[in-house]
Parts: C-alpha cells; structure tokens; sequence
C-alpha cells in the first residue's frame, strides 16, 4: 500500500499471528489483549451509536473513527497517571480507556455542552479547529519542563503530552510550528499522527511524497510508523515514545498507519472520492477482528467469550441511547459565562448586544 514503509512496526499481522520484532515487544499478557478487545468493542459501539443518533437527528454531527479502534486503544493504554492528552475531534476510543464521561462528548455534538468537561487535567476539550492542540500541548510540555516534571530519577515524578492529530493536519501551519516550538525546546510531547489515508476528500498521496513520519527528522525528532490496526504494536511504539519524552529526551512523531472506514464526518460522502475496492482491501485488516484471530488461535477466547461481549456491547449501546434524553440544554446566557474565568467588559458588551438582537424576535412574535 502505498505511503507503508519497510520500517512499519507490526507485531499482529492481519491473520492473526504474531510478529517478532528486533526493537518492539507487547509487554502485556493475555488478559491484557482480552482487556484491549472489550477496549476496542465498546469504542465501536460508542461510534457506531452515536453515528446513527445523528442520522436521527439526535446529534448535529459526528466524526466517526471506525477502523481505528487499534490505534486509539493502544496509545491509550500507554498514558501514565501524570500525562496529559490533547486530542483532536475524533478520540472517542482515547477518552473511552482513560475513563472520560462519553456522555459529555455527545452533548459536544448535540450543541448543549459549553466544555466544562470532567478530567480536563488528563483529557482536554475536543479541537474542532484543525491541528490547534499541537500548539496547546508543545506549551504545555513546557510548562511541565519549568515545573521540574521531566528528566527525574524517580519515574513517577515525570510526566509527558500526548497530542494526536490526523494526516491532513500534518499539512497545517499550527502543526508545523508546534514541530518546529517542540524541538527547539526538547519538549516532552509525542505527536501521535493517525494516518486514516484521507483528509475529507484528499489523499495522503496528494499531502506528501514521502511517508509521514519521515518528515520529523527534518525538525530534529524521531519519527516511527506502525502499523495502526495493530494494537500490540501502537501500545509497544506509544510506551517507547511517552518514556522518551518523561525521561527527558525530548518530542516524537508517530505516524499510525491505519484508514478511516467511515465519513469524514456525517456531513461527508466518501463514495464521492474513495474507490469501494480500496475499502474493502482494508476491511481486511480490521484491528478488531485481527485480534479476535489471534485470541481464538491461542485458546485464550472462544465462541461463549465473544457471544457475551456481544450482549456488553449491546447493553452498552442501550445506555448510549439512553444518554440523550439526560444531556444538558444550555442557553446562549450560559454559553457567555464560559468563556473567561472572568467576564471582559468586551464580552459583556456582546452579551447585551445579543440580549437585544434576541429581544427583537419577541416583540415580531407578539
């Protein structure tokens, strides 16, 4: 496939088996990759939800992240207590491992959530704005450079940012800048780059003429592309490049090499620009039936585990469904007063503004 390098680190190939490598090992064992399969259900189910919520109208739009449960639930599983993510708009299976309230991420799409989110200290607002978290979190790893939480002797007093991005956000402004700020300043972030082929409708082919991990040694970092529906191998990579950073040696790129089975978003028709035969050249690859193979070749699941995981899944669904009756309405009043800890005169000058504009619709009603 093209934009797959030589250098791809895979440890679970598409049957199943498992790959050895000369500078990766999954650490963990098999209740490890059992956890990781539930992982990537439950992530799916979420997606494929909250994608049907909006077909009914439930949510104003979605971004779905089917196909790369592997890459979201790998790198998850190698944040520590102590770092930081900053995601863009399509972290669903990110936010599922680290425990954040997915209730509060489809009221973000329902437009009753103003983004006072719960655990914004391990898991920052969703970026609508393309690649704008890649400037917050190289700050940020500077911030924690000056609080003297990088580089100590004791591991559990260091910390590190995780930023993850698309392959379309690598061709943005903010996002080179945060490249350029981040080696400069030997900042501890991993850019973690979900290669899904596609920018809306522009192929990888068109952002880059080389893989895009090659492009980080140009500003001075490591770059390193795994394989994305892989999730033995994104947690073995991730754990590598996050001790990297906490330890002090400064950013890394990872470039998950992975495909985006879905729309870009509700909005968009991928049939418009994407060929059916490459979709079903990766349905092959799916990550999660990738590891169901390799846990029914070991013996360590059978036909009784999935058929139970089923009925988790669907319970869970339930509960999604359930969700939107409960998710908050919030006024445009409400809207105002999030925006600064303290209001500005400038800000309360809209306010009234608004309130008066609004008005006018009320005295045409009557």
């Amino acid at each position: 496939m093209r934009g797959q390098s030589d250098q791809m680190v895979q440890l679970l190939a598409p049957d199943g088996t498992r790959v050895q490598h000369d500078e990766f090992e999954f650490s963990g064992g098999p209740e490890d990759l059992v956890a990781h399969l539930r992982d990537m259900t439950f992530a799916r189910r979420f997606d494929t939800e909250a994608t049907a919520l909006q077909r009914q109208g439930e949510l104003g739009l979605w971004p779905p992240s089917l196909g790369q449960e592997a890459a979201q639930v790998g790198s998850a599983r190698a944040v520590a207590e102590p770092d930081v993510v900053f995601p863009s708009y399509r972290e669903h299976g990110v936010a599922h491992c680290l425990g954040v309230p997915m209730k509060q991420i489809l009221a973000l799409f329902r437009g009753g959530d103003a983004g006072d989110w719960e655990m914004l200290e391990k898991f920052r607002n969703y970026q609508i704005v393309i690649g704008a978290q890649t400037l917050h979190a190289t700050g940020y790893a500077m911030g924690l450079q000056f609080d003297g939480m990088v580089g100590n002797e004791d591991p559990s007093d260091n910390a590190a940012v995780i930023a993850y991005h698309g392959d379309g956000a690598s061709s943005q402004g903010d996002v080179n800048e945060a490249y350029v700020f981040a080696a400069s300043y030997n900042a501890p972030v991993v850019f973690f780059c979900q290669n899904n082929q596609w920018a809306i409708s522009e192929p990888i082919s068109l952002q880059s003429r080389i893989p895009l991990f090659e492009r980080a040694r140009g500003f001075g970092f490591p770059g390193i592309q795994v394989d994305g529906n892989d999730v033995l191998a994104v947690e073995a990579v991730t754990r590598w490049a996050m001790e990297r950073a906490r330890s002090g040696e400064g950013p890394t790129f990872i470039e998950a090499y992975t495909y985006r089975m879905g729309a870009h978003t509700t909005s968009d028709d991928p049939t418009k620009y994407r060929a059916d035969d490459e979709t079903e050249q990766w349905r092959g690859r799916d990550p999660i039936t990738r590891l169901v193979r390799h846990l029914r070749a070991t013996d360590v699941i059978d036909d009784a585990h999935l058929a139970q995981l089923d009925a988790d899944a669907k319970d869970y669904g339930a509960e999604i469904r359930s969700w939107v009756k409960e998710l908050p309405v919030r006024t445009m009043d409400q809207l105002f007063d999030n925006v600064y800890a303290e209001n500005t005169v400038a800000l309360e000058a809209q306010r009234r503004e608004y309130a008066e504009w609004a008005a006018g619709f009320e005295e045409v009603a009557r």
